[in-house]
């Protein structure tokens, strides 16, 4: 694959630089486009992401030309926000233009990013409580209205393909309860260890496809599953010692409050997630402590 002409004369516009090179990083999930780094004249180095999604129709594809849109728009007017605590990519230029979203953005590995974990970092867990921290109680305008990719109203298909059980059973208590938290914050919505970029400075995070409103402990689940499964409690305690300095200026009682709703939504928001996982890949059967999280997240309906 090769970058095409049309990219390269936009991106020499864009950013005032001919390119010199262009090296396909990753194809896009489902052949939406890629990911290139970009080598200028004037020797840096840049990241194009460029989405050319195909023909398509039903519920799956426009989902995912939303998550492009809701993407473009966080880099427009969500990501000036960060503080250095909420290190990611800074955005050089954007080609906002429906069905063909184009985002130029700063090359972590050039800015000394180039650890890629395949576990839950404390460096991670320190990003997610300062993005929380970021955006406590501030409405997703322009993004998805409850964040995460596999959020249960946008999944309803793989809902009705699970099999019948206790899980599905309390789907949508699980859901309700999570949605219905006192304390909600903006999610980055696929905050897998392979979306962070670690260096000597801490960790940065990368696509924000899926960024919007919810609790922050669907995040830490999901990071929790996906990058440590024996869940280790230690990430947890991290996390909210973290999160507490980061909102140091709270009355104490409020803190408390915080910590002690969203210790309680923990297990319901690692189950949310079995539960999209029992109808999205079938095969991959839960393991003993997904099964323990998902007694504990019924058992606090």
């Amino acid at each position: 694959m090769r970058l095409d002409s049309a990219t390269q004369d936009w991106l020499a516009r864009a950013l005032g630089d001919a390119v010199e090179s262009a090296a396909l990083l990753q194809s896009l999930w489902s052949g939406y486009g890629a990911i290139w780094r970009c080598g200028l004249r004037g020797g840096r180095s840049v990241i194009l992401k460029s989405v050319t999604p195909p023909a398509g129709d039903g519920r799956s594809h426009q989902r995912k030309l939303r998550s492009y849109a809701v993407e473009t728009h966080w880099y427009a007017q969500w990501s000036p926000l960060c503080g250095p605590e909420v290190r990611l990519a800074a955005v050089l230029a954007l080609d906002p233009t429906p069905g063909a979203w184009r985002l130029v953005l700063e090359d972590l590995d050039a800015a000394g990013f180039s650890g890629r974990p395949a576990l839950a970092t404390p460096a991670q867990i320190d990003w997610l409580a300062h993005f929380h921290a970021t955006f406590m109680g501030q409405a997703p305008q322009g993004l998805w209205p409850m964040g995460c990719y596999w959020h249960l109203q946008t999944r309803p298909d793989e809902l009705a393909a699970s099999a019948d059980g206790p899980l599905k059973a309390a789907a949508q208590a699980i859901d309700a309860r999570l949605n219905a938290a006192t304390f909600q914050t903006l999610v980055h919505g696929d905050a897998k260890p392979a979306n962070f970029c670690l260096g000597p400075q801490g960790a940065a995070a990368v696509d924000f496809q899926y960024v919007g409103g919810g609790c922050g402990m669907k995040d830490l689940a999901y990071l929790i599953r996906r990058g440590d499964r024996p869940g280790d409690p230690a990430h947890l305690n991290r996390y909210f010692s973290t999160l507490r300095g980061a909102l140091s200026s709270w009355p104490s009682a409020r803190l408390d409050a915080l910590e002690s709703e969203w210790r309680t939504l923990y297990p319901l928001a690692w189950a949310d997630y079995c539960r999209f996982l029992t109808g999205w890949a079938p095969s991959r059967r839960l393991d003993a402590l997904d099964h323990r999280m998902v007694r504990s997240a019924i058992g606090a309906l």
